[in-house]
């Protein structure tokens, strides 16, 4: 086991409602600027939610890469509707 996985599993045992997927395609990144942070949204093949987090700097484009996810399920309101999102916490190139 790679020391990757061994952190993945570490956190995973120390934060239960945590999810983690691995080789996940992202078929679209979009990176927009709100104040001082990036926010970044992916679209993940074979999956209607988005997965969201946010980083200082912009990213590379991450769009028809394979990546590891580690996620939270979340909600946010937009225009008064609620959406679902993932919440990402960790995310890594496959």
């Amino acid at each position: 086991m790679t020391i990757k996985a061994q952190d993945s599993i570490a956190l995973i045992k120390k934060h239960p409602e945590l999810i983690q997927s691995d080789n996940k395609k992202v078929v679209s990144h979009v990176q927009r600027e709100e104040g001082e942070w990036f926010i970044n949204t992916l679209m993940i093949d074979d999956c209607d939610t988005a997965f969201k987090y946010r980083r200082k700097k912009r990213y590379k484009s991450l769009m028809g890469h394979r990546v590891n996810l580690s996620y939270y399920p979340d909600s946010e309101v937009v225009a008064g509707i609620p959406f679902d999102i993932m919440k990402v916490v960790r995310i890594r190139v496959s």
